[in-house]
C-alpha cells in the first residue's frame, strides 16, 4: 500500500512538472501552430518566413483568415490544458459542496447577482442588433448583424486569453487576479492556474458583457462601408489591450483610481470604460474611413439616408433598456449592497429625462414628434448617469438626463454638418460626448452619502479635478492608439469595401447572400 501511494505521488510530480515545462513552452509552440497553419495554406512557399513576411498586409483576406484564428484557438487550448487546477468555491471547500455558512449563503446570493446582471447585459447585444439595423438600409443589414454577432463572440475569447489578465491583475478582486501594479495587471490569463475559480469566473462573465459592447458600439459607427474582417481585427486589438489597460488605471487598482484629488477617479459601471472608449473610438473610425458613398453633396450639405425599419429602433432600445438596469446595478456585484435600488432608479430617472427632453426640443423645431430621436435620447441618458448612479441623488439624475438630451443634439450637429463625420446611428453623440459627461458629473453632483465620494454640490472641486484628469487621460490615450490601429489597418488591408460593392450592399460582397429574400 505504502509503495502504490508512494508511486501515485512520484506520478503526479512528474506529470506536474511536466506542465510546468509545457506552460513556459506554451509561446514557442503558438509559433510553431503559426507558421504549420501557414505552411498548410500555401504548400508550395518554400521560405515560411519570407512567406510570412510578405503575406502580413493580406493575412485577414477570407481565404487567409484561418492562418490567424485557429493557432489563437489552438493555442489557448494547449494552455488551458496544461495549466489547470481544482476550482474552489468562495468556502475553498470543492466547487459542488453543499452551503454551510451564513456568509456562504451572503457570497453565492452575491455570485448570482453578478451572473443574472451579466445575463441581462448579454441581453443588450440584441438591442444592439436591432438598432443598429433600422438605422441602415436594408442592403447592408446582415453585414452590420454578423459584425455585431461576431465581434462578440472574438473578442470574448481575446479577453478570456489576457483582456482580463492585463485589466484586473493586481486588482485582488477575486482568487487568482493579484499580480499587477498601477499600470497593467499580469495575472489571471485564460482564467487559469489559481483563477480557476468560481468568483473569478463570475467576475470575468460580468465583465467580459462590458468590452464586447465596446466593440458593438463602434460596428455602428463605422456600418455600411466597412471591410467586415477589419472590424474583427481591431476588436481584437481593443478587446485585449486598448480597453484593459484603460480598465486596469480605473477598476484594476492602476494610477487613476488611486489620484490624490477626492476618491480617486470614479466610474461606477463604465460611463467612461466603455461608453466613452467605444464613442471616441467611433469617432476615430468614422473620421478615417470616411463617410458613406452619397451622404454628403459637393457643397458639404449633408443628405438625409434613412433606415428601413423604425421597429426595429424602438425594440432595440428598449432591449438596451433593459439590460441597462444589469449594467448599472449590477456593477456592485453584490445583491448584497442595498445600493443596487437607487442605482436603478436613478438609471431610469436619467433615461425618461433624457427622451423627453429630445423629443420636445425636437418637436419645438420640426413641430413632429419624433420617437427616433427620442429613443437617441433614452440612450443618452442610460449614458450619462452610467459612471454616476451610485453616487448622486434622484434629483441629480433627472438633470443628468435633461444634460445629456442637450450634449447629444449639439454634439450630432458638430459632427454632421462641421467635421462631416457620417454616423448612422450617431454613436460619437450618445456614447462618447455623454460618456465623457458621465465622468464628469461624478465630480459635480455626487452627495457623499455613498463610499464617501464628494462633488461640487457639497462644496468640494476636487472629485471633479480627479475626473477630468480621467476624461483628459480616456481622449488622449483612446484617440492616440485608435489612431494608429486604423491608420494601420487602413495602409495594410483596408478599411472600406469597394465603392462599387458599397452602392449595390455590402451584404452579397461580404456574406454572400442577403438578409432579406427580396
Amino acid at each position: 500500500m505504502k509503495l502504490y501511494i508512494l508511486l501515485a505521488r512520484n506520478k503526479q510530480s512528474a506529470a506536474k512538472r511536466l506542465s510546468e515545462i509545457l506552460y513556459n513552452l506554451w509561446p514557442l509552440i503558438f509559433f510553431l501552430c503559426t507558421c504549420s497553419a501557414i505552411q498548410l495554406c500555401k504548400p508550395n512557399s518554400k521560405d515560411i518566413l519570407q512567406y510570412f513576411s510578405v503575406q502580413i498586409t493580406k493575412v485577414m483576406k477570407k481565404k487567409h483568415t484561418v492562418c490567424i484564428v485557429f493557432p489563437i484557438i489552438i493555442a489557448c487550448v494547449l494552455f488551458a490544458v496544461f495549466r489547470t487546477t481544482e476550482a474552489g468555491d468562495p468556502d475553498r471547500f470543492t466547487t459542488h459542496s453543499d452551503i454551510r455558512t451564513i456568509e456562504s449563503v451572503r457570497i453565492s446570493i452575491n455570485i448570482a447577482w453578478t451572473l443574472l446582471c451579466g445575463f441581462l447585459v448579454f441581453n443588450m447585444q440584441a438591442g444592439f442588433a436591432f438598432l443598429g439595423a433600422g438605422f441602415l438600409r436594408k442592403k447592408n443589414t446582415l453585414n452590420y448583424l454578423t459584425m455585431s454577432f461576431m465581434d462578440f463572440c472574438v473578442g470574448a475569447l481575446i479577453f478570456w486569453a489576457f483582456g482580463f489578465a492585463l485589466m484586473y491583475g493586481g486588482s485582488f478582486l477575486a482568487p487568482g487576479i493579484d499580480k499587477g501594479n498601477i499600470f497593467i495587471g499580469f495575472s489571471g490569463f485564460f482564467l487559469a492556474g489559481n483563477a480557476y475559480d468560481v468568483s473569478t469566473s463570475s467576475v470575468w462573465l460580468f465583465h467580459m458583457m462590458f468590452v464586447v459592447a465596446t466593440c458593438t458600439i463602434v460596428a455602428g459607427a463605422i456600418a455600411e462601408r466597412f471591410k467586415f474582417h477589419a472590424h474583427l481585427i481591431y476588436c481584437m486589438i481593443l478587446c485585449g489591450f486598448l480597453y484593459p489597460v484603460y480598465g486596469h488605471w480605473v477598476w484594476g487598482g492602476g494610477w487613476l483610481a488611486n489620484l490624490p484629488y477626492g476618491s480617486g477617479m470614479k466610474d461606477f459601471a463604465g460611463g467612461g470604460v466603455v461608453h466613452g472608449m467605444g464613442g471616441i473610438i467611433s469617432f476615430v473610425g468614422a473620421w478615417i474611413v470616411g463617410p458613406r458613398f452619397g451622404k454628403y453633396n459637393p457643397d458639404g450639405t449633408p443628405n438625409i439616408i434613412h433606415g428601413h425599419n423604425i421597429s426595429y429602433i424602438i425594440l432595440g432600445t428598449l432591449f438596451l433598456l433593459f439590460g441597462w438596469f444589469g449594467f448599472n446595478a449590477g456593477s456592485t456585484m453584490a445583491a448584497s449592497d442595498f445600493r443596487i435600488s437607487i442605482i436603478a432608479t436613478n438609471m431610469f430617472l436619467s433615461t425618461i429625462a433624457g427622451a423627453i427632453t429630445l423629443l420636445y426640443m425636437t418637436y419645438f423645431i420640426t413641430e413632429k414628434s419624433d420617437i427616433v430621436i427620442a429613443c437617441n435620447g433614452a440612450l443618452a441618458g442610460c449614458v450619462a448617469i452610467t459612471a454616476s448612479g451610485a453616487y448622486v441623488p434622484h434629483w441629480a439624475a433627472v438633470v443628468i438626463g435633461i444634460i445629456a438630451g442637450l450634449i447629444f443634439r449639439t454634439c450630432f450637429y458638430i459632427m454632421e454638418y462641421k467635421l462631416r463625420i457620417d454616423d448612422p446611428i450617431g454613436a460619437i453623440s450618445v456614447h462618447g460626448a455623454n460618456g465623457l459627461w458621465s465622468l464628469l458629473s461624478v465630480g459635480i453632483f455626487a452627495d457623499g452619502s455613498y463610499l464617501g465620494v464628494k462633488g461640487l454640490i457639497t462644496g468640494s472641486g476636487w472629485q471633479l479635478l480627479a475626473q477630468f484628469i480621467g476624461c483628459v487621460t480616456l481622449v488622449v490615450w483612446t484617440l492616440g492608439t485608435g489612431y494608429l490601429i486604423f491608420l494601420l489597418l487602413k495602409k495594410t488591408i483596408g478599411l472600406r469595401v469597394p465603392i462599387k460593392e458599397e452602392n449595390t450592399g455590402i451584404d452579397l460582397y461580404e456574406h454572400g447572400l442577403s438578409c432579406y429574400s427580396d
